[in-house]
């Protein structure tokens, strides 16, 4: 819809709303301080609205401005996901959908318990645990992350990430190139005497 064609769309809007509220064109004058003859002719479309002319408009109606110009409706705010990766008999959801650059996951990782063997690569991953307890092996480090809990590093240290053999851990994945790292900045915990 061009603009053209959105301010045309104005004045009928504005004599609607004012016929709804059923307000006079002389009450809506004394309201805003527009003179009636403004007014009338914003409603035929004689005159251009502005947002000088609007604003105190939908103030004296209380109701949006976006209400007044006729705003485009927001669109289905639900995201439409891929369809899923079954990968290492791992289930993995891609959440995002431009090739290259940073990728985002979420991974189902079933109830198993099976024996570390850690890889590397170039890039960079961060983890953040939805559900469930993560085992993530990274260099000498052996640690559970739990729900709430997130990791980053360098996916040239060898790592190796799964079930705890607990029950099924979710879990949301971002990794790209080097140099596309995602930093989450923990607050230290509080020590009994602060």
């Amino acid at each position: 819809m061009s603009t053209d064609d959105v301010l045309a769309g104005v004045g009928p809007r504005l004599r609607r709303i004012r016929k709804e509220k059923e307000v006079t064109l002389a009450a809506l004058s004394e309201a805003t301080g527009i003179s009636v003859s403004t007014l009338s002719r914003l409603e035929s479309g004689g005159r251009k609205p502005s947002l000088e002319l609007l604003l105190p408009i939908a103030q004296a109606h209380q109701v949006p401005l976006d209400e007044l110009v006729g705003a485009p409706p927001v669109g289905d705010p639900r995201v439409r996901p891929a369809k899923p990766i079954e990968r290492y008999g791992r289930t993995m959801i891609p959440l995002t959908r431009q090739p290259g650059g940073l990728q985002a996951y979420k991974i189902i990782e079933p109830n198993r318990r099976l024996e570390p063997s850690p890889q590397t690569h170039e890039g960079y991953e961060w983890l953040y645990v939805l559900a469930g307890k993560l085992r993530l092996v990274l260099g000498e480090h052996d640690v559970v992350l739990t729900a709430g809990e997130a990791a980053e590093f360098d996916t040239r240290v060898p790592h190796w990430f799964g079930s705890t053999g607990e029950g099924p851990v979710e879990f949301l994945s971002l990794f790209g190139p080097q140099g596309e790292r995602m930093h989450v900045r923990a607050r230290p915990k509080k020590t009994s005497g602060e």
